[in-house]
């Protein structure tokens, strides 16, 4: 297994209430020429958290950070106009919170960053490094 240093937390930057899977955000990143999904893990509007690229493989989803750390995203991401907004619904924050809390138990040095704390971008659209600094 990899050397786990990090887990960086994503967002879809898709607009709320819109339905996609693994199987989309796949397809997205095979037409980008990403030899498979980048994240690890996706959890869905309702909650659900379908798995991605294995944990035993580095991931493609934050330049210079994937070799060592867990990619995870939720979908959404962005308002009805389509600016940046964390459109989290009830079910995807308190599975955002176990998947993370698991994580954290598995990996305990892992840090927890949202993809803003490395990128020019408004991903994941919250502030997750303070909202998970506790876990």
């Amino acid at each position: 297994m990899r050397k786990i240093t990090e887990i960086i937390v994503h967002c879809t930057a898709t607009k709320a209430g819109r339905h996609f899977d693994v199987n989309d955000v796949r397809r997205w990143h095979l037409q980008r020429k990403f030899r498979d999904i980048g994240y690890h893990f996706l959890v869905l509007l309702d909650g659900t958290v379908q798995q991605g690229r294995p944990l035993a493989e580095a991931g493609a989803h934050c330049t210079g950070h994937n070799a060592n750390s867990i990619g995870v995203c939720y979908v959404g991401g962005l308002d009805a106009s389509g600016n940046p907004s964390d459109t989290r619904t009830p079910e995807q924050r308190i599975a955002l919170r176990n998947l993370l809390t698991t994580l954290r138990r598995q990996f305990p040095t892992a840090v927890i960053h949202g993809h803003r704390d490395f990128a020019p971008k408004a991903c994941p659209c919250f502030d997750a490094t303070e909202e998970y600094k506790y876990l």
